[in-house]
């Protein structure tokens, strides 16, 4: 069933609160259909599927036709607004509506919010892709060109699109010869899991083809991941490392004291005053004035921020509340940190996330959903986090992440 489906919303009788949508697409392997059924039950409406047609092979596309009705008019627009963010699309003789934002980060107050799917707008007839796709963010259009703009970036005048008409939106479909990534939606155990993911990542890596941005959490450095992913960026297989405070002072904790969290490395045994260790690290990279400088000067020989600049792998350290220090390239504004996440993020193809369910979930905020998102985590209940928060491309794998980050070096 190739191609994402794509419903069509073809009438809507107000008097009789009534809808009927056509669907085209993996309606079953990439459960559109069953996604769309839960939209009209949820929002209290009854529905009649009056045409399916599966496709009989991988190529072919299945196509259904529902009709549904809803209790009142307000209930028919919240099914319909569902269904829009789900795939469906109003008449194609609908346009786009926009209004003028009147003020600075301030958008009109119907403004249309974007999901992370492929989404297009029809301008003069035409449809035309919107660009910087993210979810949670508003349509501006200049000109013959639309693109997401984040709600704090809107500017006064700005022609902001508000409603649902005139706008398609494409999700993102399973592949049914289960390519890339498809495997890990099967039921099979954690270390099964594991081997394939390891197995399928070295593979796509050593390809070149793929665009790895890597987003790691300090327990990387905890449970012995660091030599992995120093190979990964040595090897030039990391194109930016996105993580907190955290993950570079520990790291760095562990290059000049051979601690973590005052905890020696290699015998697992807390060190006389290691408590401190991770202080004593942020003042000797101030007195160095900076990581760079540190890796430059001699005093910063190992671990993965020196990696990164030995390498010339860009990195961005997002602050926090919790932050000691914090150390000098810590970026504590929020605002500049999601920029410099941004713009790392800018034509990835892969996302490995390690550990770091805050900034994972940040991370998969920005992402539209045709990029590939592999959670690696201790913790299962970071993959369904992500999911709940709409990063649906999440893929989980439930392993030690150091664990993890061996198997791949060596595969790699």
């Amino acid at each position: 069933m190739a191609g994402g489906g794509v419903p069509q919303l073809l009438k809507v009788n107000v008097k009789k609160h009534e809808c009927e949508v056509t669907v085209q697409g993996h309606l079953v392997d990439s459960g559109i259909m069953s996604a769309i059924l839960d939209e009209i039950i949820r929002h209290n409406g009854q529905f009649k599927i009056t045409e399916f047609v599966i496709g009989r092979t991988n190529r072919d596309a299945s196509r259904a036709r529902i009709w549904y009705e809803a209790r009142t008019p307000s209930d028919l627009e919240l099914i319909t607004d569902a269904l829009l963010d789900r795939g469906c699309q109003l008449p194609a003789e609908q346009t786009l509506r926009v209004k003028a934002a009147p003020k600075n980060s301030t958008a009109p107050e119907d403004f249309y919010s974007t999901t992370n799917h492929y989404t297009e707008v029809r301008l003069d007839g035409t449809w035309h892709a919107v660009s910087n796709q993210r979810m949670d963010a508003v349509i501006v259009v200049k000109g013959k060109r639309a693109f997401c703009t984040k709600l704090r970036d809107v500017c006064r005048g700005d022609r902001v699109v508000v409603g649902h008409s005139g706008i398609r939106v494409r999700p993102e479909s399973k592949d049914r010869e289960r390519s890339d990534f498809a495997f890990m939606t099967n039921e099979v155990s954690s270390e099964k899991k594991v081997e394939l993911a390891v197995s399928r990542l070295g593979r796509e890596l050593k390809s070149g083809q793929t665009r790895l941005v890597v987003v790691a959490g300090p327990v990387v450095v905890h449970t012995g991941g660091s030599d992995g992913l120093c190979k990964l960026l040595r090897k030039g297989y990391v194109s930016a490392l996105l993580a907190g405070n955290a993950l570079a002072v520990h790291d760095i904790e562990q290059a000049l004291f051979g601690t973590s969290l005052g905890i020696d490395t290699k015998s697992g045994v807390p060190v006389r005053e290691g408590h401190k260790n991770h202080m004593r690290a942020i003042n000797a990279i101030h007195a160095a004035g900076g990581i760079t400088r540190a890796v430059k000067s001699g005093l910063l020989k190992t671990g993965i921020m020196h990696q990164c600049v030995r390498s010339k792998v860009p990195f961005v350290l997002a602050g926090s509340l919790r932050d000691d220090g914090p150390l000098p390239e810590t970026i504590t504004d929020m605002n500049e940190a999601q920029e410099a996440y941004a713009r790392h993020l800018v034509g990835a193809t892969t996302v490995l996330m390690l550990s770091s369910m805050l900034h994972s979930i940040a991370t998969g905020n920005m992402l539209p959903s045709w990029v590939r998102t592999l959670c690696v985590d201790i913790n299962p209940s970071v993959v369904t986090k992500l999911m709940d928060r709409g990063s649906s491309q999440a893929l989980g794998v439930v392993t030690d992440v150091g664990l993890f980050l061996h198997l791949l070096a060596r595969r790699i």
